[in-house]
């Protein structure tokens, strides 16, 4: 697992100024700059070999969808829970290893090559933390915008329901972004909560009031 040192934040750093000059044309995970471009690439040659559909949740989906600030050092991918051994198995002579963790934690990777770790999300766990579990499950990826045998990023409306489930600050903290960089889409993700889960619909309007009184400066 990478530790930060100089070289590592050197790299950051320029990658974040790629992101920032590339962002109008970058679409598809695979455009991602330098090395989170090749673990992509690697991560859709094991998905092709089982034929296995995925989608990029976490960090990289948040700048994606319009938090351009938001830089991650590990790639979020949600798998079929049904797939999770067999893509495991076919990762590990491709190129990865897995690393291993507690038998109550989600499957990790590690990109031999790039050093970039590899978070699972298993369809049908639940997210959350230890004193606030979700109420709902990781959705399948063909629900999160998941096409063919390669990674494309987690639709707009299923990331929200995905960062509502994890609940962390962090998550809610994308959310408000999120809503201020979509005001367009609001309505959309609503309506797309409703039908997941009432609490959701509950979090995302208060975080949407956030998000308002941020964008106006009331307090």
């Amino acid at each position: 697992m990478s530790s930060l040192t100089l070289e590592l934040l050197t790299a950051q750093l320029q990658c974040a100024e790629e992101l920032d000059a590339g962002r109008r044309f970058m679409f598809e995970p695979q455009d991602l700059p330098g090395r989170y471009g090749r673990v992509v690439k690697s991560l859709d040659h094991v998905l092709q070999a089982v034929g296995c559909q995925a989608v990029v949740g976490g960090g990289w989906a948040v700048w994606r969808h319009g938090y351009l600030g938001r830089v991650t050092r590990d790639i979020d991918i949600v798998l079929p829970t049904d797939q999770v051994d067999e893509f495991l198995q076919a990762a590990g002579v491709s190129g990865f290893q897995v690393l291993p963790v507690p038998a109550d934690r989600w499957p990790k990777l590690l990109h031999r090559d790039t050093q970039v770790d590899v978070d699972i999300l298993p369809q049908g766990r639940r997210p959350g933390t230890p004193s606030r579990p979700a109420p709902t499950t990781i959705p399948h990826p063909a629900r999160c915008g998941a096409s063919g045998f390669t990674l494309t990023y987690a639709s707009l409306p299923a990331l929200m329901e995905m960062k509502l489930a994890a609940g962390r600050t962090q998550d809610r903290a994308d959310v408000v972004k999120l809503i201020q960089a979509n005001p367009d889409q609001i309505d959309r993700i609503r309506e797309h909560l409703m039908g997941v889960h009432p609490d959701y619909v509950s979090e995302f309007d208060r975080l949407e009031q956030q998000a308002r009184e941020e964008a106006t400066g009331v307090s």
